[in-house]
């Protein structure tokens, strides 16, 4: 004669029964939860991807270009283009790279620096047969704009982003000349930054100073003055080059230090020869070479 099971053996059952269906329901919320979670990773990551660089718009702001100042204008109009694309490129590809300032200080500063020179160049083209324009130079500097504009860049809106994107070239320091190495090192600046000799690495940078001569006098304060902003912009690149080590990856100095240091270099040294220009003279030439900076061991 067959029996029920007993009593007690039934409440086990039973009890194990709902155990198991508990834990399959933990385990179904735990797989959407991570789900969900995934997917806010990759919104983030689209997200922050979907940056881009912002920058005033230049033609609509010139007065009417003299015909014989056009091909000029239009070819300085064209850098300008060329040079937000390279910055888009290089936002793109470094992401990660670098401390909480790295996008303001390797890519919207340096590339304020070469608006301001390009726009000068198309100031000096209308103005030398027409009257130049003037402000110019408020367009040059750009900002972020898509995703999260503002976090972790120091950049776009962020008011408290610290120093603006030519703070250096707003206050250079008074009179002296670039005290640099003399001939360039050469390679080697993809030196990385975290190794046991990086903190008695220095900064060498060519002599720009004995490399010009014949200066106008109406231009030699202006000359002076770009010749102490390079000074200043060693300077600064070996304080960060001291206060950055660990940061970024093998090619972090390159990226963040020496690759701005030269953009920033670059347009100095243009200005020093648009200085020139304005007087009706002519800077000696191959000056856009000693841009270029690289490492040295002290």
């Amino acid at each position: 004669m067959s029996r029920g099971l007993p009593l007690l053996h039934r409440r086990r059952i039973l009890v194990s029964g709902a155990i198991g269906g508990i834990t399959c329901a933990a385990v179904v919320v735990g797989a959407a939860m991570a789900g969900q979670d995934d997917g806010s990773g990759d919104a983030n990551a689209s997200t922050k991807a979907a940056q881009t660089i912002s920058c005033p718009a230049v033609a609509g702001s010139l007065p009417e270009i003299p015909a014989e100042a056009r091909a000029e204008v239009d070819r300085n109009l064209a850098l300008l283009d060329t040079q937000i694309a390279e910055a888009d490129k290089r936002l793109g590809t470094s992401q990660g790279e670098g401390g909480p300032n790295f996008v303001q200080n390797a890519i919207l500063g340096p590339l304020a620096d070469k608006r301001k020179s390009t726009l000068d160049r198309i100031a000096i083209s209308i103005g030398r047969r027409a009257e130049k324009p003037t402000g110019l130079d408020a367009l040059a500097e750009c900002t972020l704009s898509g995703g999260e504009a503002g976090a972790g860049t120091g950049a776009g809106g962020e008011a408290d982003s610290g120093a603006t994107p030519t703070a250096a070239a707003s206050e250079p320091a008074d009179g002296g000349a670039e005290q640099g190495s003399g001939a360039e090192q050469g390679g080697g600046a993809d030196a990385g930054s975290g190794t046991d000799e990086g903190s008695a690495q220095t900064i060498s940078c060519p002599d720009v100073a004995s490399k010009i001569s014949g200066v106008p006098a109406a231009a030699r304060a202006e000359v002076d003055r770009n010749l102490a902003l390079l000074d200043t912009q060693i300077a600064e690149a070996d304080k960060r080059l001291g206060t950055s080590q660990g940061e970024g990856g093998p090619n972090f100095v390159q990226n963040a230090i020496l690759g701005p240091l030269k953009d920033k270099r670059a347009s100095t040294i243009d200005r020093i020869e648009l200085s020139f220009s304005r007087q009706g003279s002519t800077a000696p030439s191959g000056l856009g070479a000693l841009a270029g900076c690289s490492l040295t061991s002290g």
